[in-house]
């Protein structure tokens, strides 16, 4: 199959799985326990995602700028920061350690 078949199979995938969220009843969706999944499962899903692209690089587990982002946008979720400052901070953070050589 070439690679558009694929494509326009994904796409009708993707579309039918919106579909079938519509599908699900209200009752359903609002009970605790999906409640309570959904909300440890985001967490879950988004901690992976942070961590998957701060580490990892190359085939391997890598330090680098990323680290140091990571922990100077930490600092400032911690102090409250507002998100687009986080986001300047952990920018500025990268930006600085690869101008000293932290590739």
């Amino acid at each position: 199959m070439s690679v558009w078949t694929w494509v326009l199979l994904a796409c009708a995938a993707a579309f039918a799985l919106k579909i079938a969220g519509y599908l699900v009843p209200a009752a359903w969706l609002q009970h605790p326990l999906v409640l309570r999944i959904s909300g440890v499962m985001t967490v879950g899903l988004l901690a992976a995602l942070v961590a998957m692209n701060t580490f990892s690089g190359g085939g391997g587990v890598t330090f680098d700028a990323r680290v140091g982002a990571l922990v100077a946008a930490a600092i400032a979720l911690m102090l409250r920061a507002p998100f687009i400052l986080v986001v300047i901070v952990g920018a500025a953070a990268a930006a600085g350690l690869r101008l000293l050589g932290f590739a």
